[in-house]
């Protein structure tokens, strides 16, 4: 898939036309995370997770969701359910063997790399340390999800939000507003603690991404792009509450406040439980869909002010965005190995995260390039 232009759509296999802004912002998304993802990053201090409730993760899903509508809800429209059913399957698949491949990449780049200068390994700072000791054993429960360490957790929620995407499609197949009741209540089992997926098999410790939570991001962006939500078109009074509630969050998420006077830091631990990021708090979500309101309208009809090369190339980012993520998950933590070794100056950390987004970029148009089977020419 091809960007025509900053501001042009972009047109599926299926004739249906691609809305410009998700693949901008998805490619905005993979910026971030990899900066959040390098290890102790002065630049993560200026990500937008510090400053509301929500961040890119909010980002990676929703839009995850809306491009899943495209990819997918079309097969059920023109094949069924049986060809729905099976390119679901086969999504899952490759998110599946990709989470492998990552796993088995970092640890063996964590062995290399030994240990950081303040003498903890590298294996140990991803908690890594048990697979190493007994790989045997927890190599079946690698494979089967039932091993999950923090930084690996995000593709497996992944996965089992697309398995759900078959009951979804189904249940709006029986009522159009079924999914909805069945969005709400996997994600109140989640905030009541009534679901759970092991993360490891010797404690009660569970997946840090809770799916079940999560879902109602991503079928939120699935059911929007479908057509079953309706599309919120400008209010001025819906932009004013928006642009309000996003700056009233500032207080009680941005640390200086918290340095400020205690109050801050007291309320943010009292609304903890609403801004939880494992069971996908519900100021998690109301923070987010703010924000996407607000950068929807900003960004003009159908993205009509999205232009320029750098709009460009974020859309190109975007559009391959499972390989750059998982670009993203390795080349995090080798530049966090690389500013162990060469000082964390404002120097170094520059140099190495643009090093880091030359990278993404390089990615998604060698991925762009590799699709376009150039070997047919």
């Amino acid at each position: 898939m091809r960007a025509l232009s900053s501001a042009a759509a972009v047109r599926t296999a299926t004739g249906r036309v691609r809305d410009p802004r998700l693949d901008f912002f998805r490619g905005v998304g993979m910026l971030i995370i990899l900066t959040a993802h390098i290890p102790y990053d002065g630049w993560a201090l200026w990500i937008p997770a510090r400053f509301g409730f929500s961040d890119a993760t909010e980002m990676f899903v929703f839009q995850s969701g809306m491009a899943s509508s495209i990819a997918f809800g079309s097969t059920f429209d023109r094949a069924g359910m049986l060809a729905f059913v099976a390119r679901v399957a086969q999504r899952i698949w490759q998110i599946f063997w990709a989470h492998i491949a990552v796993f088995v990449v970092l640890v063996a780049i964590m062995a290399a790399a030994g240990t950081r200068p303040d003498g903890v390994s590298y294996l140990e700072s991803l908690n890594l340390l048990p697979f190493i000791r007994d790989p045997g054993s927890l190599m079946g429960s690698l494979l089967t999800l039932r091993y999950v360490p923090n930084y690996f957790d995000i593709l497996p929620m992944y996965i089992v939000v697309l398995a759900l995407m078959p009951v979804m499609v189904l249940a709006e197949r029986c009522h159009r507003g079924l999914p909805f009741l069945l969005m709400a209540g996997l994600w109140l089992a989640e905030q009541f603690g009534f679901t759970g997926f092991s993360a490891e098999p010797w404690s009660e410790r569970t997946w840090f991404f809770g799916p079940l939570g999560w879902q109602l991001l991503f079928f939120t962006g699935f059911f929007l792009m479908r057509g079953s939500l309706p599309h919120p078109g400008f209010d001025r009074r819906l932009m004013l509450l928006a642009i309000a509630f996003v700056f009233l969050s500032v207080p009680f998420a941005w640390v200086r406040f918290f340095e400020m006077h205690p109050f801050f830091k007291t309320a943010a631990q009292e609304i903890a439980f609403l801004t939880d990021k494992s069971h996908f708090g519900a100021l998690r979500f109301v923070h987010f869909l703010a924000l996407c309101y607000i950068a929807v309208h900003v960004v003009g009809e159908k993205g009509s002010r999205l232009r320029g090369p750098a709009v460009r190339v974020l859309t190109v980012v975007g559009q391959q965005s499972l390989a750059v993520f998982i670009t993203g998950m390795v080349v995090a933590q080798i530049i966090g190995i690389a500013l162990d070794h060469v000082g964390r100056n404002p120097l170094a950390e520059a140099v190495a995260n643009l090093a880091g987004f030359a990278i993404l970029v390089a990615t998604a148009y060698f991925v762009r390039w590799f699709k376009s089977s150039p070997w047919k020419v």
